[in-house]
């Protein structure tokens, strides 16, 4: 555990309840966690795997509350979400064999592109829509990729879920972002599960975070199955257009 003042824990329990909120809305909390826990003095690597213990927390709040909601059915989705597990894992132990600057180069245009579709598409709803893929070739190919990048790298990835669970599994926009918190969530601990062993996680700040991650993701998760589609894309827009921002001032650094 580092050395943290009184000041410094409470902008990072601060930035965990706010990173829960919109995680829970349109994903991007780590928007706010990771950068906070670097200028906390956190290592990189070590800010990222610490971002994963506190991030689940979040993930999972929101996950069964939708499911409470009756928009996520969790015994239905149970072995989905071990295959997200799984891949992430993967992801997670390829990070260091795998060629990543590619697609940190790529991902800003990608993200744009994902802004632009939510924001532009017109006839987006809570309504649900023809599927173009079967959930079986669903669950075997958009879901282990999404994860399998979730482990490998991580950020965006709620939009990317969010992407194809619309374009390619036909739902609307809250049960796209009920199903995604869950897959969200066991992506976040199979990275985890690796990176547990490698990046020495701060465990304690992490929990600690946690905790404040479980209200803000309650208060967000709320606020989605009240208002859904009219809060829902605009914050997914603003967000996944922040990320891209993020990556492009880092590639020019």
């Amino acid at each position: 555990m580092i050395d943290l003042s009184t000041e410094l824990l409470a902008l990072l329990l601060a930035a965990a309840f706010a990173a829960g909120f919109i995680d829970a809305i349109a994903g991007g909390g780590g928007l706010i966690t990771v950068p906070v826990l670097m200028l906390s003095g956190v290592p990189p690597v070590q800010a990222l795997a610490t971002n994963k213990v506190q991030g689940i927390f979040g993930a999972g709040t929101a996950a069964f509350a939708y499911a409470r909601n009756g928009q996520v059915d969790l015994r239905v989705q149970a072995p989905v979400a071990v295959i997200a597990f799984g891949a992430a894992v993967c992801g997670a132990l390829l990070v260091t064999i795998l060629p990543t600057d590619w697609i940190r180069a790529v991902l800003p245009v990608l993200l744009i592109g994902i802004a632009l579709f939510f924001a532009l598409r017109p006839g987006l709803s809570d309504t649900d829509r023809p599927r173009r893929l079967s959930p079986l070739l669903f669950h075997a190919t958009a879901v282990p990729l999404v994860a399998g990048y979730d482990g490998l790298l991580g950020p965006g990835a709620g939009s990317f879920y969010m992407l194809a669970f619309v374009m390619l599994g036909g739902f609307g926009i809250l049960k796209a972002t009920a199903h995604t918190k869950l897959l969200n969530f066991a992506s976040n601990a199979g990275g985890l599960a690796a990176f547990a062993v490698v990046a020495q996680p701060l465990w304690a700040l992490g929990l600690a975070m946690g905790a404040m991650q479980i209200i803000g993701a309650r208060l967000g998760a709320g606020m989605a199955m009240k208002q859904g589609a009219r809060v829902i894309k605009p914050l997914l827009v603003l967000t996944s257009l922040s990320l891209a921002l993020k990556l492009l001032w880092d590639l020019s650094m």
